[in-house]
């Protein structure tokens, strides 16, 4: 699809049977090519996304809210939520 030079770019679950070094590995490579064009990225890794625009969460196919990840983050709706549970630290 790459080979087309795409102005949409659509990646599902690009990330979602790999480990954490694989998976850095593919974030910088999309990330480059993403540039410079509309990319709709669909997954549940949180990690994946980050970086994003502009962030819609879905809960059991209904919107449920969207914005950058830091105003998802302050909203402390379901985004923060799984954002803690993907982050959380566990004690040593």
């Amino acid at each position: 699809a790459l080979a087309f030079d795409p102005q949409v770019l659509v990646l599902d679950e690009a990330t979602s049977s790999v480990d954490s070094e694989i998976e850095a590995q593919i974030e910088a490579a999309t990330n480059k090519l993403m540039a410079g064009r509309t990319s709709m990225v669909i997954a549940h890794r949180l990690s994946t996304i980050l970086g994003a625009d502009h962030i819609v969460v879905l809960h059991q196919g209904e919107l449920c809210e969207e914005g950058t990840h830091q105003e998802l983050l302050e909203h402390g709706g379901l985004y923060a939520r799984l954002h803690e549970l993907q982050f959380a630290r566990t004690p040593a």
